[in-house]
């Protein structure tokens, strides 16, 4: 500081640094749609037990190391999304909260609760299906895993399977309004 003046002013939540670049991992699509697809059918069986249907699966190294789908309900926990519930089994698997090379695949765009989560755990990269226009935090509604604010951004792949991943969660909702659950 020179005169009792700091050099410069501090830092805004309003500022918006550049974010940093995320180092791109080459998979190949025959492995990404592999593992989507794997996602798809978490996402489907979490349908079939009237669970909101998402489902996620962690890779590292090109090995599948958890699947999971929404379980909220069967678990009695507001936190049990698919995306947590990987993240969990991973961790445990590794030893490890930090799976700084692994890939999550989720069917939708996921929520901020998970997003969260998916920068605590560091993960490299997300592959997301469909967007989530109501609740999403990759893209739609917020930015959290490119936030250059964060100490961690996360490769985003966006689109893959989307009328596939968009339709399954269409049809779970019409199928509830017009059944009149809820």
């Amino acid at each position: 500081m020179k005169g009792g003046k700091p050099s410069k002013r501090p830092f805004s939540a309003t500022d918006k640094p550049e974010p940093k670049p995320v180092d791109e991992v080459e998979v190949p699509i025959e492995d990404e749609e592999r593992f989507m697809a794997m996602a798809l059918d978490e996402a489907r069986i979490a349908g079939g037990e009237e669970e909101v249907p998402v489902g996620a699966v962690l890779t590292m190294n090109g090995e599948v190391l958890a699947r999971a789908h929404n379980r909220t309900r069967a678990l009695v926990d507001p936190t049990a999304h698919a995306e947590i519930l990987v993240l969990r089994e991973g961790a445990r698997l590794r030893g490890n909260f930090r799976l700084a090379d692994a890939t999550l695949y989720s069917t939708i765009e996921p929520c901020p609760m998970c997003a969260g989560a998916i920068v605590q755990a560091r993960i490299r990269r997300l592959v997301y299906g469909a967007r989530d226009e109501k609740g999403g935090a990759v893209r739609s509604l917020y930015r959290l895993l490119d936030d250059p604010r964060l100490n961690h951004r996360v490769e985003i792949v966006e689109g893959l399977f989307q009328e596939e991943c968009s339709r399954v969660m269409k049809d779970f909702f019409a199928e509830r309004r017009n059944s009149g659950l809820q």
